[in-house]
């Protein structure tokens, strides 16, 4: 036997998915697929076996399961789902229960319901097929993760206390039972909402979080519960959605959608069809040195996944602007990995075939750090990071409104004063200058290098804390 271990890194929603198998029998398993499974399959030829088992370890919120595209294009596969915790599906599956074991080749794989993030969740023990009681690693999905653990209040107030109990007993009665040496694999890593301050490590021991995770610190469920939904970062708002989807079942795609091209004059048309929404997928100075009017910003970085479902209705058809035409597979990936399919088109020739046919522009202002130190407090300064990130030190006498939260909260802001919005370099900045444009801030400018600069330049820091103590 010859194992196949391989972690697919799907940045922006910070996701990390497995395919493993024995290349001796020619077949392997996938757990917790995203929607664009190509890589999947190509991964499969590659290490020449068949997929021929889809698990995964809970209903995902943060991004569209790939189960249901995957099993459609692997055609010899069938999905395995926890049925634990009174899981239901609208789709063909094989039901799971805690202690189901299956072989591939000699590779061991065992559910064990670890409930807590969600009430079904599952965890795969990994052994090899003559040491059934030894497992080497665990998949433990959005349970345990370095440094962390899940979240459990993604189902909302009114299960999160009873979810937290689950999970004190899931990481006491069954990770901290097993030895040292087994390997966690974690279905996410740094930088995803499904768990606070995740490690930058891809994968650990039990034995180092055991010592340093500091959820695995506590004795007892009533401090574990109050330590986890204590000042408990923002739920994105497409979470539910999520959810939703994924229990009933997202519809298998056969490829990425198709999006139309469109020369400058079609693609103004179409813009003013109220059907459509307009965004941007260009970097901050692109965007700030011209745009068309009533386009939101977000940049084509793979975190496009996430500020797009936070901001972005999902049945209205999207009209893109690219940085460059050829970087459009790239950008619909990131839009299909939360549920936007609908594309009404991109426009041909980027901005410069916009501007060639002389059609109107708009601009955002950009103001350096220094300028900000100058003006005082005849700017409105808006800081639109995480209240995690606010709390750890802002720019003195700045406002605070987290950016998944600007539209409804913009009343607290002065329309009709001058107002820099920065975030940690700038990427959600520009985002939420393009909201403030779209909301009739005309005085509105972005800060580059943001909060990064301001203390690079050795700028004073306030923190909330010490307000607090004056």
């Amino acid at each position: 036997m010859s194992l196949i271990f391989e972690r697919i890194h799907t940045d922006g929603i910070a996701e990390l998915s497995y395919l493993i198998g024995d290349d001796s029998e020619g077949v392997a398993a996938v757990f917790d697929p995203r929607p664009d499974v190509d890589c999947y399959l190509r991964l499969a030829r590659e290490k020449q076996v068949s997929i021929t088992h889809i698990f995964e370890t809970h209903i995902h919120v943060d991004f569209v399961s790939g189960s249901r595209e995957l099993c459609a294009r692997a055609k010899s596969a069938k999905i395995y789902l926890s049925h634990e915790g009174g899981a239901r599906y609208g789709f063909e599956h094989e039901g799971i229960a805690d202690g189901d074991v299956f072989e591939l080749g000699s590779a061991l794989i065992t559910a064990r319901h670890t409930p807590g993030h969600s009430p079904e969740h599952m965890a795969y023990l990994l052994s090899e097929k003559d040491r059934p009681g030894a497992p080497w690693g665990v998949l433990t999905g959005d349970s345990l993760f370095v440094n962390s653990a899940g979240r459990s209040d993604l189902l909302g107030s009114s299960r999160a206390k009873e979810l937290a109990e689950q999970l004190f007993h899931t990481l006491h009665d069954f990770y901290l039972t097993l030895d040292d040496g087994v390997l966690i694999y974690p279905a996410h890593g740094q930088g995803s909402p499904c768990g606070e301050d995740i490690g930058d490590r891809l994968s650990s021991t039990i034995g180092y979080e055991r010592r340093f995770n500091a959820f695995l610190q506590f004795n007892n469920a009533t401090s574990f519960t109050k330590h986890t939904l204590t000042d408990a970062a923002p739920i994105p708002t497409y979470y539910p959605l999520m959810g939703t989807l994924n229990t009933r079942g997202p519809t298998v795609l056969g490829n990425l959608p198709p999006v139309p091209g469109l020369p400058p004059k079609f693609f103004q048309e179409a813009i003013e069809n109220s059907d459509n929404v307009l965004i941007d997928t260009r970097m901050m100075l692109a965007f700030g040195g011209g745009h068309i009017k009533g386009a939101l910003s977000i940049g084509g970085l793979p975190v496009l996944s996430i500020w797009a479902g936070w901001l972005q209705d999902s049945d209205q058809p999207i009209l893109l602007v690219l940085d460059s035409d050829d970087m459009l597979e790239t950008i619909v990936r990131y839009f299909v990995r939360t549920g936007y399919t609908k594309f009404a088109g991109y426009l041909v020739g980027g901005m410069a075939a916009w501007n060639n046919a002389g059609l109107p522009l708009e601009s955002v202002g950009q103001m350096t750090v220094h300028k900000i130190k100058r003006s005082g407090e005849k700017l409105q300064v808006l800081d639109v990071r995480a209240p995690d990130e606010w709390k750890d030190g802002h720019i003195p006498n700045a406002q605070h409104i987290f950016l998944g939260e600007l539209r409804e909260q913009l009343g607290k802001l002065d329309k009709d004063k001058p107002t820099a919005v920065y975030c940690d370099s700038g990427y959600r900045a520009t985002i939420a200058t393009s909201i403030l444009q779209q909301q009739g801030f005309s005085r509105v400018c972005n800060i580059p290098g943001s909060w990064q600069a301001w203390k690079n330049a050795g700028y004073p820091v306030e923190k909330e804390i010490e307000k607090e103590r004056k």
